[in-house]
């Protein structure tokens, strides 16, 4: 987010896992999403953090405030939030223009899909985010907004939760037309991977998505980040819920 909003030379501290782009590995770490390293932290003297609201523990950031240093918390709960949101950035980082540009583009191609997508057949989805112990997402996940955009129906976004766990039982009453599998399914060459675990759901041919064969994969990365890319993996979605449309007796 920061580099699309033009303030990646400013950056001077990142988390693990912060590897796109490709720039974005050369930043020094300072700790995990869930550990930091306070010491490493204040000894490159930020004039502000970031931090990650689902992510980070709340302890942590307060710690950070009381240490004097100003923390701004990302929270992009749909879609849209997205560009107010490198807007923000371009604000912090003095590169409005960069960012307002980033902005427009992402509103744009958003719009573009929401036409494309948005009022066709509702197709019941199950968004599988692992499988011990069996998770989804539920109505506070940016994903889900991502379903929606897609026409789809997330079959448990009556949850407030953003990664509830579920039970076998509840999705096979759901039976969805439509099963969506994420999790760490990307090697360590950085292959995306279709998780092995997506295709045990064929083990209950009664599912109506096991019988259509409507049992897809999409790169975590595209879907989990909320960034710019996220609507890579949204049009990916959006696909494959067509190609479940057209399997329909």
């Amino acid at each position: 987010m920061v580099y699309a909003a033009g303030g990646g030379k400013r950056l001077v501290g990142a988390v693990e896992y912060s590897d796109y782009p490709a720039a974005a590995r050369e930043i020094p770490l300072v700790g995990s999403a869930s550990r930091l390293d306070l010491e490493r932290i204040l000894a490159l003297q930020p004039d502000i953090v970031i931090g990650w609201h689902s992510g980070n523990p709340p302890a942590l950031l307060e710690k950070l405030r009381s240490l004097d240093i100003k923390v701004f918390v990302s929270y992009p709960r749909q879609l849209n939030d997205i560009a107010i949101e490198l807007e923000i950035y371009g604000q912090i980082f003095g590169s409005q223009e960069i960012a307002n540009a980033s902005a427009n583009i992402f509103r744009q191609r958003l719009h573009q899909l929401g036409k494309r997508f948005a009022f066709l057949p509702t197709v019941p989805v199950f968004y599988q985010i692992w499988h011990q112990p069996l998770s989804t997402i539920g109505s506070k996940q940016i994903t889900n907004d991502v379903i929606r955009l897609c026409g789809g129906q997330n079959i448990f976004s009556h949850l407030a939760t953003a990664a509830p766990q579920v039970s076998l039982e509840s999705v096979l009453k759901a039976n969805p037309e439509v099963i969506i599998g994420s999790g760490s399914s990307t090697s360590m060459a950085g292959e995306d991977r279709r998780p092995p675990w997506l295709d045990e759901w064929r083990r209950w041919p009664a599912l109506i998505a096991v019988q259509r064969d409507n049992l897809f994969h999409i790169n975590p990365d595209l879907l989990f980040r909320p960034t710019p890319r996220l609507l890579d993996g949204t049009e990916q979605l959006c696909k494959q819920l067509q190609i479940a449309r057209s399997r329909r007796p």
